[in-house]
């Protein structure tokens, strides 16, 4: 199915690794031109070799100032996909300052200010525009040692909403996209132990965590036209983990 994103500009953020650059891969494909933001240079070096004509920016969205700085100038933007994020898990008792500061700045902070970036600059051309925020079950569920990171993602299903009740009158549409686990370099790191990905597993429906591309398959829908009448929607793609 074409999507008609042909011709577009987009901006993926977490671009490196995993559902970050699976999508960038996926609109570049697509014939959409990519500006891929990451922190690790090397990883931007490597996508702009499979992937030419991508445009990298290199820049730590824990740092406001000089997020603000590298998107001043990256030019008007027509969709977004806030992809980027930290998983710091610590059981609840020990959860650290360091680990709260960080995860909210680059899983919800950073999501506010791209976000606010893009959506003035669609404003100011009068042009339409999606944006996509890459959630997670855990904003629906309590896991484990995931009270941090859990609490950051159900923040960012309700920032979608308000997003998309405050934007929808400029037609910007925002979604949210609610993987299960997916088989990210993050997520093995996370889930390599076999005791823990079996509780979770036993879980899920479908009985498998996903892959990147069925992950990327909802961005791409939810950023065409296409999806043009679905806003301020979180949507599954957990095997049905949510419905259990």
């Amino acid at each position: 199915m074409d999507l008609g994103l042909a011709g577009r500009r987009a901006l993926v953020t977490g671009a490196g690794k995993g559902i970050g650059r699976g999508t960038v891969k996926a609109l570049h494909a697509a014939g959409v031109q990519v500006v891929a933001l990451s922190r690790t240079r090397a990883d931007l070096d490597s996508l702009v070799v499979e992937c030419p004509g991508v445009e990298p920016v290199c820049v730590d969205l824990g740092d406001w100032d000089a997020t603000e700085r590298a998107l001043g100038s990256v030019g008007p933007v027509d969709l977004l996909v806030n992809n980027a994020a930290v998983a710091l898990l610590q059981p609840f008792l020990e959860v650290t300052k360091e680990a709260c500061d960080t995860s909210f700045d680059v899983n919800l902070r950073a999501v506010i200010q791209v976000s606010q970036i893009v959506a003035r600059g669609l404003i100011a051309r009068g042009a339409p525009g999606a944006i996509v925020n890459i959630s997670s079950q855990a904003s629906q569920r309590a896991i484990t040692n995931h009270s941090v990171y859990c609490s950051t993602k159900g923040a960012m299903d309700m920032l979608t909403r308000v997003m998309a009740l405050e934007l929808g009158p400029h037609k910007i549409r925002v979604n949210a996209v609610n993987p299960t686990v997916v088989m990210t370099p993050m997520a093995q790191a996370n889930w390599s132990d076999p005791q823990k990905a079996k509780a979770m597993l036993d879980r899920i429906p479908l009985g498998r965590f996903a892959e990147v591309e069925n992950v990327v398959d909802v961005i791409l829908f939810l950023l065409s036209d296409r999806s043009s009448m679905t806003t301020g929607s979180t949507v599954p793609v957990d095997g049905g983990f949510l419905a259990t």
